[in-house]
């Protein structure tokens, strides 16, 4: 069962999950005010009378620059950075720690827009992962991508990924 009010710069929405394993309600809140967003969501188990999980979220987005940070149940914290340099390159920093266990990511990504139908994309991990992609517009509403993501760390162990997708648009 769900319900959810929307006006202009407030969106709530709560959701009801009937299950065998016992019911949750979930509810979500975010509250915009010019380039600020800011979001609650938290899940309630009524079986035991506690919340078992919240998140809170704060943003800001300007013309070609955004940040993002949050808090997942007191115990991750993160943020990300978003910029777009010019016309044609986009980067992007992401960064997250889990209080307890010293658990820290990083990434680093880079997308390059080579002409109208064509970019790639690059990024980085603090585990030595690195992904690289190609787009293709191939006409409006179809697009081939493909994709590697490389372990660095293992370089001749093998399980590295490769991908290949198209994207329909109807």
């Amino acid at each position: 069962m769900q319900t959810a009010y929307k006006c202009e710069y407030l969106n709530v929405g709560c959701d009801v999950d009937f299950d065998f394993s016992g019911t949750l309600v979930q509810g979500a809140a975010v509250l915009g005010y010019e380039s600020w967003l800011a979001g609650f969501q938290a899940t309630f188990d009524p079986a035991k009378s506690k919340i078992t999980r919240n998140n809170l979220a704060i943003g800001y987005r300007a013309r070609d620059f955004e940040l993002h940070t949050h808090v997942n149940d007191g115990s991750e914290f993160g943020g990300s950075v978003y910029q777009k340099l010019n016309d044609n390159l986009e980067t992007a920093v992401n960064l997250a720690w889990t209080a307890g266990s010293n658990n820290t990511r990083f990434g680093i990504a880079a997308k390059y827009t080579l002409d109208s139908k064509s970019a790639v994309n690059v990024k980085v991990n603090n585990s030595s992962l690195v992904g690289v992609g190609y787009t293709q517009t191939l006409r409006p509403g179809v697009k081939l991508i493909l994709s590697a993501l490389v372990d660095g760390k293992s370089i001749n162990a093998g399980g590295h990924k490769l991908g290949l997708g198209f994207e329909l648009e109807a």
